[in-house]
This record gives structure tokens, sequence and C-alpha cells, in this order.
């Protein structure tokens, strides 16, 4: 009896398992020899190649380099669904020293990053880098959880399930701590053109 139910379930299990097993993003290729994008106190602009999402962030502090951060990125290529992106474009520059909310606008997604230190305030201004893709549209959207966990603590940030994307996030200050704590905002994007756009 026991080897008749699985010869039933097996092929149920089979079939289960291929039509999910790639909807895991990992392993991330953070680029030539996982180096950083930037080096402490310095700008940098990080862009993922033409067709491409940032998919994962890495980032470690240090106090004693004026409380910044060394960051790096690993892009992947949007689902074959959206298309190619249709208009890619730099979204407004988020203040140093203060808190921020942002997504891509015109239902953009996040293809990468660009940041200037301002040692006065020891922390960062940013900007993202979105790429639209026709005239599709974000649902199903939601906030991960605080990257770092703690201020001061080092932060890796992926995403694990496959036709999700990051339209943007909001991140919190710490006066005290000089760092900040950042939440991404996660999308699902539509199959179809939609006649609408955010803002």
């Amino acid at each position: 009896m026991d080897l008749v139910l699985l010869c039933v379930f097996l092929p149920l299990v089979t079939v289960a398992w291929g039509q999910y097993s790639d909807y895991y993003y990992g392993p991330y290729n953070y680029g030539d020899n996982d180096e950083w994008v930037n080096v402490y106190r310095q700008g940098f602009n990080f862009q993922c190649p033409h067709g491409q999402v940032i998919v994962a962030v890495r980032s470690v502090f240090n106090k004693k380099e004026g409380s910044d951060r060394l960051w790096n990125y690993a892009c992947m290529p949007a689902s074959q669904s959206l298309g190619e992106p249709t208009e890619c474009w730099w979204e407004e520059i988020n203040r140093a020293g203060t808190e921020w909310y942002q997504t891509c606008s015109n239902n953009g997604l996040v293809a990468g990053f660009q940041s200037q230190y301002f040692p006065s305030v020891l922390d960062r201004e940013w900007q993202f880098y979105c790429c639209r893709y026709s005239r599709r549209c974000p649902y199903s959207c939601w906030l991960t959880t605080e990257y770092p966990g703690h201020y001061g603590e080092d932060m890796d940030m992926m995403m694990y399930t496959y036709d999700y994307y990051i339209r943007g996030a909001t991140t919190t200050f710490s006066a005290v701590d000089r760092d900040r704590q950042w939440k991404f905002i996660v999308c699902r994007m539509t199959d179809y053109d939609c006649p609408f756009q955010n803002v």
C-alpha cells in the first residue's frame, strides 16, 4: 500500500517542484570578486546593465570611517514577460540627515543607486535609478523588514522570490548612531499594460 501511494504522489511532487523551483533568485553575483562599489566617505554611482534590476543589497558600517558604509549590489534580468525597459531616469535626491520615503515614479523599478557622502552630517544623500517597462503596473506591494536589524550592523538584503521587484524604500536615520535602517518597497508587476500611473 505504501508503495502505491509513493507511486501516486511522487509524480505530483516532481511536477510541483518543476513549476516552482526556479522561483528562487540566489546565489547572487555582487560583481568582480565581491568588491565594494564605493570607498568610505566617497560618492558612487551604480547602475545595473540594461534590462536588469536590483535584487540584493549588501553593506558594512564603520564608525571610525565617518559612520559611513561600504555598499554592493546584485542585479538580475527582469522577467521576460516585462519586455525591455522603455525609459530610465534618476529620481529626485533624498537629502542627508533626514528620514525619507520614495518609490520610483511612472511605475518604475529600481535599477541603480547614486549616493554622495556629507561629512557635516555623517550621512549620505541618495538617488534611485529607475526603469519603466512599457506601461506595466505594480500590485501586491509590501515593505521588507528593517535592514540592518539594528543601527551599525552589517546589512544583507536579498530578494528570494522571482517576479518581485524593488520599487523604492523608506529609511529612518539615527542622529545618535549616524546610521540608517532601510525598508525596501517590493511589488509584483502586471503582465499587461495599465491605463494609469503612480506619481
